[in-house]
């Protein structure tokens, strides 16, 4: 899911929409107008479930996607390598999640997880 915002309205550490990817903002720089223009904006951001560097230049006033990123809590089910099954404690859903290294001692049977979903995507929230 995702909703319309203008770029002025647009915060670091928020999310965007970039070439169809949710990413967190890193930075945002505006330029002063121009004789002949409008300000535009210059927004850094890296991809939420690929970690891409991604660079996006628009005018202050255009409208741009914003998406809608959801932490929620689930249950772990099973471990079977590095894949983790998993049950959505709020509709009961199950579905699997590759471990990331830095979570895979810490991802127990039965222990209740957070995970970021956005987009159709999903990951283990690291923080």
């Amino acid at each position: 899911m995702k909703e319309q915002t203008e770029v002025r309205n647009l915060k670091e550490g928020r999310y965007v929409l970039v070439d169809d990817e949710p990413c967190t903002i890193l930075s945002i720089s505006v330029s002063k107008p121009g004789k002949h223009g409008a300000a535009k904006a210059r927004i850094d951001a890296v991809g939420i479930f690929d970690g891409q560097k991604r660079t996006l230049i628009e005018p202050v006033t255009a409208k741009i996607y914003v998406p809608i990123v959801e932490r929620k809590s689930a249950q772990v089910i099973s471990v079977t390598g590095n894949t983790a099954q998993l049950m959505d404690m709020t509709d009961y859903s199950t579905f699997e999640l590759p471990i990331p290294d830095d979570l895979r001692d810490k991802v127990k049977v039965g222990e209740e997880i957070i995970y970021i979903e956005s987009m159709g995507k999903r990951k283990f929230a690291t923080k």
